[in-house]
């Protein structure tokens, strides 16, 4: 079983790799032509208008499927699109992917799935917290998450929890990640733009930046801090297929 300090150890280096990320593209920033690069890349978004934002929500989706990570696509909808519409292309995405996904697992590659779900001695706890809390465990689950994004939208599938509620769920728990994420790309974006920024609006911008970073942490924690209370880290069962319901007949 993990410990709570290797629990702790492992949340502290995801946050150090994205320090390091941001320091890399500061490094990337100074050394490379990356405003003209990200110039190009709004202008060629613009041009494309409303269809841009589409295209850009369609290759997340299809991203999220193909169990791409897609934090970088969030950072590039921040560049490309902003704050506000970066969120909401971002938001609408993930939670598309995240439904199509739990679909297929429940309706159309079940057996499948659950032989994904034997890689992830943490399910047996989730399918059983799930059973207990519903949509409120998936809730917590999606604020501070135990298994990759793009894993656990086909794993959800296998539990019982209600489509409806899971949906809801899940839009609202990853809300946070999103909007830090779409933060600091619209921070690039701001970095490409800015002239002439006095240090007061630089400031700002950072104490910004900082806070949704503070926020997005201290939900996080508490979510883990909930998760704990459901016993989440307990190993599942030698044969998930064996062991779960069939949510499609009741059984």
């Amino acid at each position: 079983m993990t410990t709570d300090s290797g629990k702790a150890g492992s949340s502290a280096w995801r946050w150090i790799a994205l320090g390091a990320f941001g320091i890399g593209l500061f490094v990337a920033w100074r050394l490379l032509p990356v405003k003209d690069w990200l110039q190009g890349f709004q202008a060629w978004v613009s041009d494309l208008g409303v269809f841009g934002g589409v295209l850009y929500g369609v290759v997340y989706v299809l991203a999220a499927l193909l169990f791409v990570p897609g934090s970088l696509l969030t950072l590039g909808a921040g560049l490309a699109f902003g704050l506000l519409w970066g969120t909401v292309i971002v938001s609408a995405a993930s939670t598309v992917a995240a439904t199509l996904a739990f679909l297929i697992a429940r309706y159309s590659a079940r057996d499948r799935v659950a032989g994904l779900a034997g890689r992830y001695p943490k399910f047996g706890a989730i399918d059983r917290a799930i059973a207990e809390g519903g949509w409120r465990v998936v809730g917590l689950l999606r604020l501070s998450p135990v298994v990759p994004f793009s894993v656990s939208n086909y794993l959800y599938g296998l539990t019982s929890v209600r489509v409806g509620s899971y949906v809801l769920a899940s839009w609202a728990g990853m809300l946070p990640a999103t909007v830090l994420y779409v933060a600091l790309g619209a921070a690039g974006r701001t970095v490409g733009s800015a002239e002439n920024k006095s240090p007061l609006e630089w400031i700002l911008l950072a104490a910004g930046i900082l806070a949704t970073v503070a926020v997005t942490i201290f939900l996080a924690r508490v979510a883990r801090g909930q998760l704990r209370k459901s016993q989440v880290g307990r190993p599942v069962a030698a044969d998930p297929a064996q062991r779960l319901p069939d949510i499609r007949t009741g059984g």
